[in-house]
């Protein structure tokens, strides 16, 4: 489809006057802004509810969280018999 230049719309424009005349033609712009801006906000509203049924539909599949250790702490226990306090890793801080 082409593309409407500043001519086409002149003459689309005086079309336009000259069916409505001067009185109607303003009335008939305000009628026709109200009438997008309606369309425009329950276009939105759908595709809100539509996104919000896609959010609501697909649900979140959290993976478990593993902590990879260092090796050293990973090695088998010592031959030696130690404390449990020796032997068990520390805690890791933030």
């Amino acid at each position: 489809m082409p593309n409407i230049g500043p001519a086409e719309l002149i003459v689309i424009l005086l079309v336009a006057l000259v069916v409505f005349g001067p009185r109607k033609l303003p009335e008939l712009g305000k009628s026709l802004g109200h009438g997008l801006r309606e369309f425009r906000k329950s276009t939105q509203g759908l595709k809100a509810e539509l996104d919000g049924a896609n959010i609501v539909a697909t649900p979140v599949i959290q993976q478990p969280v593993t902590v990879a250790q260092p090796a050293a702490q990973v090695a088998a226990a010592p031959a030696s018999p130690m404390s449990a306090a020796a032997v068990t890793p520390r805690s890791v801080e933030a």
